[in-house]
C-alpha cells in the first residue's frame, strides 16, 4: 500500500502520539484500511502522514523533517514484499509479512 501511495517505501519516523501540524485547515485526511489512515496537503498533494487509528500514533515521512541527520534507518516491514528494484546497504531489523501479522495481528495484512 506504501508503494503504491508514494512509488516506493515509506521512510518515516514513529513520532507516537503527540503531534501537532500548522494550518491543520489545509490537511485532508484518506482511510487507507481498517487500521490507518493517511493524511496529505490539500493545497500541494504532498504526503504528511501514515496515522494508525487504534493508538493515532503517527509515521511521518522523514524527508519533511528540516533535520534528516538525526535518523537512522533500523527497521524494515514486510522485507519479503518488496520489490527487486531497490535495497538498502544497511543492516536493518527486518519482518515478514507473517511475522507483523504474528505480532500485530491480521489486521495488517496489505
Amino acid at each position: 500500500m506504501c508503494r503504491k501511495w508514494g512509488s516506493g517505501p515509506l521512510i518515516g519516523a514513529h513520532c507516537g502520539s503527540d503531534v501537532s501540524f500548522l494550518g491543520g485547515e489545509n490537511i485532508s485526511i484518506y482511510s487507507s484500511s481498517d487500521w490507518a489512515e493517511r493524511g496529505f496537503c490539500k493545497l500541494c498533494g504532498s504526503q504528511l502522514f501514515y496515522r494508525l487509528k487504534e493508538n493515532m500514533h503517527y509515521f511521518i515521512p522523514a524527508g519533511l523533517f528540516e533535520d534528516q541527520n538525526q535518523f537512522v534507518l533500523e527497521r524494515q516491514s514486510y522485507i519479503d514484499k518488496k520489490p527487486s528494484y531497490y535495497s538498502f546497504s544497511n543492516s536493518t531489523h527486518d519482518k515478514t509479512a507473517a511475522e507483523m501479522i504474528e505480532k500485530y495481528g491480521k489486521s495488517l495484512i496489505t
